[in-house]
């Protein structure tokens, strides 16, 4: 029996998804495909190319400040814009390059460039706005149109990862490739459609809004609200959903890295006897 694990989209709260993964190694549950939506997409790539859970926190701590970091100078020429031409255009407020440059590069330390070169079966969501649909990345090969593997890894996951307004549109040959969670943001279809018997789907308590939220908080609540109405469908074809509580954590909030991972960790743990008896049924 092959079991998925389908990690859905949330910013900073994806780190989490590591911390469900150590948990399901050390009580011998072995994930045999693997997908992931934005920074699920992250998890995903770095698991399957051959790093730790624990390498994967390091990881995170590492570079999550200059991958959230905000392009100043593009956000005031937007108000610019905005001010005098009444206008706001496409671009995102960071263009997500460094995302694929640090992505290229620890999957070369794995002497892997391609996502067609990962061993494990993996599967990354990303949306195609320019022909509005989805595209999915994938280590399995596949006649269909929409499945791509000779595409770096960096490049899969800075599309799967490019949330609207936060980073511009990817280009990638005739394509304009968004985040993956504008219409899949837990794939676990996508999952089953690579062999899993059974899927396990982690995704996150959604964001409180508070008087004080700010825009970004707002910006997300909005997308949590749409996340899951989309992903509906998906999260009832799972076998088992795991929903990992984030205390609030906003996209960018770098500062609750650590309750994240500790949070999904945690949160697995208690639960591995209701996975176990899914696995075994």
């Amino acid at each position: 029996m092959k079991l998925g694990l389908a990690l859905s989209g949330g910013g900073i709260r994806g780190i989490a998804h590591a911390g469900v993964l150590k948990a399901l190694e050390e009580s011998n549950i072995k994930v045999d495909i693997l997908g992931g939506t934005s920074s699920g997409s992250m998890i995903t790539a770095l698991y399957a190319v051959g790093y730790t859970p624990d390498e994967i926190y390091e990881l995170f701590k590492k570079y999550a400040r200059t991958i959230v970091k905000l392009n100043s100078n593009v956000i005031r020429k937007e108000i610019k814009n905005f001010i005098i031409n009444h206008k706001i255009s496409c671009q995102g407020i960071n263009n997500g390059e460094f995302i694929e440059e640090i992505f290229n590069k620890k999957a070369l330390e794995k002497n892997i460039k391609y996502v067609s070169e990962i061993r494990m079966p993996i599967v990354i969501p990303c949306v195609d706005i320019s022909k509005s649909e989805e595209c999915l990345f994938s280590s399995v090969q596949s006649n269909e149109e929409n499945y791509i593997g000779d595409i770096e890894v960096g490049k899969a996951v800075r599309a799967s990862s490019s949330f609207p307004v936060i980073y511009e549109p990817m280009k990638y040959k005739d394509r304009l490739l968004l985040d993956g969670g504008v219409l899949n943001n837990v794939p676990v279809k996508a999952v089953k459609n690579m062999g899993a018997y059974k899927v396990i789907a982690v995704n996150f308590d959604s964001d409180k809004i508070e008087i004080s939220s700010n825009a970004i908080d707002i910006m997300m609540k909005v997308a949590d609200i749409m996340g899951n109405k989309i992903s509906e469908d998906d999260l009832n074809s799972s076998d088992y959903t795991i929903t990992v509580p984030t205390d609030g954590t906003g996209i960018l909030d770098v500062e609750k890295i650590d309750y994240c991972y500790k949070s999904g960790y945690e949160t697995t743990m208690k639960q591995i006897g209701e996975i176990l008896k899914i696995i075994e049924k």
